[in-house]
């Protein structure tokens, strides 16, 4: 079963139920649209292994790009990182909190809150990935 068509068609048009392929009867399945997840939902999100590390070397060389302070994540905050995941799709954010949990859940709200990737987090620092929309820029390698 080839399921990029598939997935085009339900980016593009939005549709309930999909074709994907011919069955046994000769005629065509039929796949329910809640199997297949659209672009930017949490289940695209899913990183292998060599895909995390080559996020991870493509993010060495950037700088933090936003930094969360005092007042915590808000919706300003979320919008902004919103913003640049869908023109960058890998980003840094550090993370201003002393205490380690209160960071690591920080980091953890931020990346289920914009729908993106937690590829790598240092110390103060977390990088996030977010496939954009519009104009992908960061191919991904398949395995």
């Amino acid at each position: 079963m080839f399921f990029q068509p598939a997935l085009a068609a339900f980016a593009a048009g939005g549709h309930q139920r999909l074709e994907y392929g011919t069955g046994a009867s000769g005629g065509h399945d039929i796949l329910p649209a809640a199997f297949i997840s659209p672009i930017g939902s949490s289940m695209s999100n899913a990183l292998t292994a060599a895909q995390t590390r080559f996020l991870r070397g493509q993010a060495h060389g950037i700088k933090a790009m936003l930094q969360v302070g005092g007042k915590g994540i808000s919706e300003a905050l979320i919008a902004e990182i919103n913003a640049a995941l869908e023109h960058h799709e890998l980003i840094k954010v550090k993370v201003g909190a002393t205490d380690r949990d209160v960071r690591d859940a920080m980091i953890t709200d931020l990346a289920a809150r914009t729908d993106s990737a937690l590829v790598q987090r240092i110390g103060h620092v977390a990088v996030l990935y977010r496939q954009s929309t519009e104009r992908r820029q960061i191919v991904l390698p398949r395995s």
